[in-house]
């Protein structure tokens, strides 16, 4: 707990501009940064530019740091999509196309050509995604968390509907002002442009 208090003040003192507590914070997570972008990577070279463009990253945008993720959540976020423009780039130069699978995972486009072996960045990266929009959808209020989680699972929206013990013109009121919450979500926003839309 001191340690999380200590940390909170160690961000408040660095969205106030202090640079020796923003090193801190960084060194306190410098091995893990550079452990999720080796991962992605998998190249320390790329990895070490990966975390320092985190870092430079992080340090300009401190300030609009809300505070309602932990800053090591935050500052995986933007180390995970600077490891995969690393990626990005690096494929490039190959002409190698890479496209960041769905936040729900939906079906690629038909023109993509999948490969037999899984991609380990990017089952990582879905991975993230996951986890963090578990954690957006923890925070809900819990009739939107109830029918947003059976949404996210499969469930249509009859079933929804029955699930919940409401009519389907109610879940489906539900579901809307759930997707519209996730989308103002900080974290959401870091990761995925808009949620699947239900029909």
């Amino acid at each position: 707990m001191e340690q999380i208090i200590d940390e909170v003040r160690l961000v408040t003192a660095a969205k106030r501009g202090n640079r020796n507590a923003f090193g801190e914070l960084i060194a306190r997570h410098m091995k893990k940064i550079f452990n999720v972008a080796q991962r992605i990577t998998r190249n320390r070279e790329d990895a070490e530019d990966a975390a320092q463009e985190s870092f430079s990253s992080a340090l300009v945008h401190v300030g609009s740091f809300d505070g309602r993720s932990r800053f090591s959540t935050w500052l995986t976020r933007i180390a995970i999509n600077a490891a995969l423009m690393k990626l990005r780039k690096n494929r490039g130069l190959r002409e190698v196309p890479i496209e960041e699978p769905s936040v729900l995972g939906e079906a690629r486009p038909h023109h993509e050509t999948k490969d037999a072996a899984p991609n380990p960045e990017e089952s990582y990266a879905e991975d993230e995604r996951r986890r963090i929009l578990r954690e957006a959808v923890v925070e809900l209020r819990p009739k939107l968390r109830d029918a947003i989680d059976h949404h996210l699972r499969g469930k249509s929206l009859q079933e929804t509907a029955e699930i919940l013990g409401v009519s389907t013109p109610a879940a489906k009121v539900r579901l809307f002002n759930a997707k519209t919450a996730l989308r103002q979500a900080p974290q959401i926003k870091a990761i995925c442009g808009s949620l699947r839309s239900e029909h």
